[in-house]
């Protein structure tokens, strides 16, 4: 109590915080300390980690064959009925992206006195033209088409060009669809011969294939608290069809973002941003905040996936590797288990702990300093305990494309110890050449395709908040009401909020990726019909 009433002290002394801001940030459940953690990061910066190499194959990655693939998938469905399997979806994120070009297309597109084709010459638009050409493949074209004719007589009399903007406008408008304004999970993403899937019904068939034990499967979205109607509305449509079909009963859960993780904004000279109501300005901590939405998850193994990422087609295939990674988790798990075990029974000798860091180095990834072997027996035991003792996190990577996103590296932190990191291109000094130059000889991609055992080896759930390097948020530059400001994101959900968990990068092919980061990538074949399987 006394801490808590210095630390009010002196916030209050060295940023000006009143008796309402205390009580505004009381009533967000943000601890004290926490604020003055962000404040003082604005200050200092945030430091930029150390590239010590590209994670590639042999080298961080690891590459299997489609049979190692098949035999790890094999050895997963052997040992899944003593499972509780979860899949966690982090869901809240709006479309607005994957609209960008269009809104922008409707802010600029002079309709009076000029055509589609003028405004896509004026602006150079390369997107505008694909969205056109493939406009009757959307799968939510009918739907919306049949809306415009309704609310225009004369549409088949219009010109082409003002069909297309009035099918855009109606689109993307408020009152009508407001596509952009809407969650991603519950746009319309394919389409099949009876029906329109969102990727919310794509989840849950996917569910029956490679996360369900006994016939049970366990599908968790983080959502925001404002739109779960929306995916409860369509669970409720589609869950006993998908259900009925896969012979699959698929428990839903829901959480929402904390608003105790959201994040003190400031103006450009670090002192607390204030809108024009004089009260202080929170943004949400990004999806590093769901790290307490995974910390509270009960299950032996969670795979985690991102909304957008479904496909229509090659399900099996997508099965097999999903499947082959869960394998090699429970696998290293097992082996990671008998060691610890072993320690409590007192059964490792001096001769032991030579296979085991050779496990942990080549299998596990962990760098043991050379120190560690003028270690005595039982600090050495300490050390292995201690890398050992965390959760454990299988990650698909996926051939570079040139895709915007993290990848997998080999980062030296400033005690000098080197891990395996997934790394945003943010968090890398770009001005350091030597830097910038390991950022582009990268091979791999992170598609967000990871199968995670938190637990640890009695059983007993982790605390995931434990395992997060907090050094590794990011500093964003923002914009409120045309006035610059600076937010805080905390360690990002598969960056440094896994950062001190065992981490195996693994393979997986291209076909195993499919986001829909804009509209337009719903013309890509992952997503048009194909009724193969």
């Amino acid at each position: 109590m006394e801490e808590n009433h210095t630390r009010k002290e002196s916030l209050a002394k060295n940023y000006g915080l009143s008796e309402a801001d205390f009580e505004q940030i009381k009533a967000k459940g943000i601890a004290l300390d926490k604020i003055e953690t962000e404040l003082l990061l604005f200050k200092s910066g945030i430091p930029k980690i150390y590239l010590e190499r590209p994670a590639t194959l042999g080298d961080g990655i690891v590459k299997l064959t489609p049979e190692q693939f098949q035999d790890y998938a094999h050895s997963f469905d052997a040992k899944k009925t003593a499972l509780k399997l979860k899949k966690f979806v982090p869901a809240s994120g709006a479309a607005s992206r994957m609209f960008k070009f269009l809104n922008e297309f409707l802010n600029d597109f002079d309709h009076e006195n000029e055509t589609i084709n003028a405004y896509i010459n004026r602006k150079k638009d390369k997107n505008l033209p694909i969205f056109l050409a493939g406009i009757e493949k959307f799968p939510f074209y009918d739907e919306i088409k049949s809306v415009v004719k309704q609310l225009y007589p004369d549409y088949y009399s219009l010109e082409s060009h003002e069909k297309s903007y009035r099918f855009i406008k109606l689109m993307l408008s408020t009152e009508h669809f407001d596509f952009a304004n809407k969650p991603k999970g519950v746009l319309d993403f394919h389409k099949y011969p009876s029906h329109v899937a969102t990727p919310v019904e794509e989840h849950l068939n996917e569910c029956a294939f490679y996360a369900a034990s006994n016939s049970v499967s366990h599908l968790h979205f983080t959502v925001s608290e404002n739109h779960q109607n929306l995916f409860t509305s369509i669970i409720d449509k589609v869950k006993d069809k998908v259900e009925s079909k896969t012979d699959t009963k698929v428990h839903i859960s829901y959480s929402y973002q904390d608003q105790s993780t959201d994040t003190i904004a400031v103006d450009m000279n670090n002192r607390p941003f204030r809108n024009e109501q004089n009260k202080l300005v929170f943004r949400p901590g990004g999806h590093g905040a769901l790290i307490n939405n995974l910390n509270e998850l009960e299950a032996d193994v969670i795979f985690i996936k991102n909304i957008d990422n479904v496909i229509q087609n090659h399900i099996h295939e997508i099965t097999l590797y999903k499947k082959g990674l869960a394998g090699i988790l429970l696998e290293l798990q097992q082996k990671v288990f008998e060691i610890l075990n072993a320690i409590d029974s007192r059964s490792i000798g001096e001769n032991d702990t030579e296979e085991i860091i050779r496990f942990m180095k080549q299998q596990l990834n962990i760098d043991v300093l050379d120190d560690f072997y003028k270690y005595t027996l039982e600090n050495k035991i300490d050390f292995i305990k201690n890398k050992l003792n965390r959760p454990i996190r299988v990650c698909g990577m996926v051939k570079n494309e040139g895709e915007p996103g993290g990848g997998p590296f080999w980062v030296r932190s400033f005690k000098g110890n080197v891990s395996l990191q997934i790394v945003e291109s943010s968090q890398v000094d770009t001005h350091n050449s030597e830097q910038a130059s390991i950022l582009s000889k990268a091979t791999h991609f992170n598609p967000v395709d990871l199968v995670c055992a938190t637990k640890d080896y009695q059983g007993q759930k982790f605390d995931l908040t434990q395992f997060v390097d907090q050094s590794t948020g990011f500093i964003v530059h923002k914009n409120n009401k045309g006035i610059d400001l600076k937010g805080y994101e905390l360690p990002g959900l598969w960056n440094g909020a896994m950062a001190k968990w065992i981490t195996v990068f693994v393979e997986v092919p291209l076909v195993t990726f499919n986001p829909v980061k804009t509209v337009n990538d719903l013309l890509k074949p992952a997503h048009q019909p194909q009724y193969e399987n």
